[in-house]
């Protein structure tokens, strides 16, 4: 019965065409076999490459030589010269004759490896011993003391973007930390507190003890001084938790409960308010700024404070709504100043923001974009003013690497700014922090990462695209070349047949703007039969998504070899286009570069007759999985089959700063219109769910929620539940079933019967 009902879909879905393909059993079990048979150990090398740098002019980097052979590499910049890092056949030699063993001299088990300053010795741990090599001397000795822990196995990461909260951010000018004794740091008072009172007390035996008034203390921060504390008093919200049930404990026994505070749109947050205590005169004044959301994520602690030398203090925080983004610096006597406020009539985005103090010439780097493009200003450190616009064009910083205030010059990456190369590449750049000129550090096609050296004198610049494997190379502070390092060798590859990922542009909506993607094709693509298409979605709007390095094998291809053609594209409401770009995406969420996802397939299955825009799927994961469900739902005449994994589809159920970021604050009717909750009775095309019971992003309610909705509406879908599983996409389990699903509702054909030991 259920083959029949998929073939009489395939007929709904994709019409009666001779030319469709559709594998036979014996075809697609072929199939499944070539996908799971995919991968790259030891047929593509060098294909990312880890240099440590030892000082300024010497950097040393393993280089696979073959599988399981490597080499040590030492590269001299003032020689521009590279070779072994030692004599590779003497060492195997001495440290076999050492741990009585045999050694292969292409294969050395070192880890942990220290290179002195002066290049003379190299330090390592084999065999768990600890051991100096004299590279002058061919001299191996053993060394004393514990060694380091050996290095975690890299473990195959889920393929879902890195968000950027999840990376870390440098602070600047912290000071010193708050000692846990609460003592001040001259150590003539020890602050604590107790059931929300802080008091104070001298360390001289006939010093006073100051108890403050102030109520709610959560947090407190010393003055460099020690001449005040802040006190941060909490003014309660309403804060609510959500709940996780572990279904299947491994250590066996009854279910468990996790319960823990998650803020959601429109719930009434806690607030901070900043109050300076005088230990010496007993004296509180309540910091002139209206009380203001904690910081961190999701902002449940207080927010921290950055001292400044002068016993004043920086706060950094935006308004609710994210409309409103200000730096200010509080004074000791309670005052404050404003120096950056930055506003915007749809948001501003917190997650692309950037503050650096430029300590010599009282000013700051601030990234805005208040033209238009996310851009670099340099800002009255005194006034707030702005006194020059350092970078300028249909370009976007990405980041700021290094500022030398001596030479006068930062160094910023960002993309957009080379004609006729994909936009979302990044290069590296040297701006003047007077004005004047910018200078391109890198040059090759591709997008690129830098690995500098201490001092940024140098850096390893390692570039490549989608369809290019990378190259490696040492490069100066002014982006002169250097020294070649290495190219990866993906020659290895050829023996699988796999197509290049090929890049593919088309108009948006607005006939102008090309919409930037990607084509995966399976390896014995017939071009007289029509393939379907799968798109792989994630349109959050904290960043673009589509992958512009070089990936031997991705999980696309696998799923291509079942007879799909894959694709990826960043729409309209993405970041990095611009702010008229990213804007798209305010209030509107559910839009999710939809209109031109739909023209970028048309466009792809006009040039290219295999391509068959009558079978498309579509799958995400949390914010791609709210995405390929609202395809279905606001789309069905387009999009007919998805898989959703732990999607977030209803705004108002996610993390409270994420969905007030993009969906504005207060709540409103539009909330409601864009909730895949509210709208489940439009599901037409089949629909795959699943969920981590464990999520502790998206609360699995989420889904569950969605789930009941389409019951009630007496709609067909398919639920899976993972026992144990946080956010994820499915794992192993989770994509043979994605893979099963859309194999079944697009090819019209069931999957093998896996029970059976297919």
């Amino acid at each position: 019965m259920r083959t029949f009902l998929a073939v009489a879909l395939i007929c709904v879905v994709g019409g009666a065409n001779a030319q469709a393909y559709r594998p036979t059993p014996a075809e697609l079990a072929e199939a499944y076999k070539r996908a799971d048979a995919l991968n790259a150990d030891g047929r593509a090398l060098n294909v990312t490459l880890a240099a440590t740098w030892v000082g300024e002019d010497a950097l040393w980097y393993r280089r696979a030589d073959a599988r399981n052979r490597h080499q040590f590499v030492l590269a001299n910049l003032k020689a521009k010269s590279k070779g072994p890092l030692f004599d590779h056949a003497a060492l195997a030699k001495a440290l076999g004759e050492a741990t009585s063993s045999t050694l292969n001299a292409d294969a050395l088990p070192l880890t942990s490896l220290n290179v002195a300053a002066d290049l003379s010795t190299v330090e390592f741990t084999a065999s768990q011993k600890r051991w100096r090599w004299t590279r002058a001397t061919a001299k191996l000795e053993p060394l004393t003391g514990t060694p380091p822990p050996e290095p975690a196995p890299i473990e195959e990461p889920e393929e879902r973007p890195v968000y950027p909260w999840e990376l870390a951010r440098p602070e600047y000018e912290q000071g010193p930390p708050r000692a846990r004794d609460g003592r001040s740091p001259d150590n003539k008072w020890t602050a604590e507190m107790k059931e929300g009172s802080l008091t104070v007390k001298a360390a001289a035996p006939d010093g006073p003890t100051r108890t403050f008034k102030v109520a709610n203390v959560t947090d407190y921060e010393w003055a460099r001084s020690s001449k005040f504390v802040v006190a941060k008093r909490r003014l309660d919200g309403d804060r609510k938790e959500v709940f996780l049930i572990s279904s299947s404990p491994r250590n066996g026994g009854r279910a468990t409960l996790e319960r823990r505070l998650y803020d959601q749109p429109g719930d009434e947050l806690d607030r901070y308010e900043m109050w300076i205590c005088n230990p010496e005169t007993g004296e509180e004044k309540k910091l002139d700024v209206e009380p203001i959301l904690g910081g961190g994520q999701p902002w449940a602690s207080p927010p921290r404070l950055q001292w400044l030398p002068d016993d004043r203090f920086r706060l950094q925080f935006a308004d609710r709504g994210y409309q409103r983004y200000r730096v200010i610096i509080g004074n000791p006597d309670g005052t404050v100043f404003t120096q950056i406020d930055e506003k915007s009539n749809t948001f501003v985005d917190t997650t692309s923001t950037i503050y650096r103090p430029l300590t010599k010439a009282n000013e700051v780097l601030w990234r805005s974009e208040r033209d238009g493009w996310g851009h670099l200003y340099a800002i009255d450190a005194a006034t707030g003013a702005v006194k020059r616009q350092l970078t300028k064009g249909e370009w976007v910083v990405r980041s700021v690497e290094h500022i030398d205030e001596d030479q006068g010059y930062a160094i910023i990456s960002a993309n957009g700014r080379r004609p006729g190369e994909d936009p979302y590449h990044i290069h590296y750049y040297r701006v003047p922090l007077a004005g004047g000129e910018i200078t391109p550090m890198t040059s090759g096609h591709g997008t690129h990462r830098a690995q500098w050296s201490p001092g940024f004198t140098h850096f390893v610049d390692s570039f490549s695209r989608v369809d290019q494997a990378p190259s490696h190379e040492v490069r100066d502070a002014r982006g002169n070349m250097v020294l070649k390092l290495e190219d990866a060798d993906v020659s290895g590859l050829a023996e699988l047949k796999l197509p290049k990922i090929e890049v593919f542009t088309a108009k948006g909506r607005d006939g102008k703007t090309d919409i930037w993607g990607i084509v995966v094709r399976p390896t014995n693509l017939d071009p007289t039969k029509k393939y379907p298409v799968v798109e792989n979605i994630y349109a959050g709007p904290h960043d673009s998504h589509v992958p512009k390095n070089y990936t031997p094998i991705t999980r696309m291809q696998r799923l291509a070899e079942l007879g799909f053609i894959v694709v990826q594209m960043d729409g309209m409401g993405t970041r990095n286009r611009g702010k008229a770009f990213h804007d798209v995406c305010w209030k509107n969420v559910a839009d999710a570069g939809f209109p031109d996802r739909k023209l970028w397939i048309q466009s792809l299955a006009k040039k290219y007759a295999y391509v068959d825009d009558t079978r498309v799927g579509i799958y995400g994961t949390s914010a791609g999985g709210q995405n390929s469900t609202g395809a279905l739902l606001f789309h069905p005449e387009f999009y007919k089959v998805g898989v959703s994994s732990c999607g977030c589809h209803d705004n108002r159920m996610d993390k409270f700063w994420w969905n007030e970021h993009w969906m504005g604050y207060p709540v409103g009717k539009h909330y409601d219109e864009q909730s895949n909750i509210t709208n489940a009775a439009k599901l037409q095309g089949r629909l795959l769910l699943l969920v981590g019971e464990l999520d502790r992003n998206v609360p699995p309610e989420s889904t569950l929620r969605l789930a009941d909705a389409l019951m009630r509406a007496r709609k067909e879908f398919d639920l899976i539940v993972l026992p144990g599983m946080d956010h994820t996409d499915g794992g192993v389990y989770g994509e043979r079933k994605r893979r099963d699903f859309f194999v079944r509702w697009l090819h019209g054909v069931e999957p093998p019967d896996w029970n059976q030991g297919q």
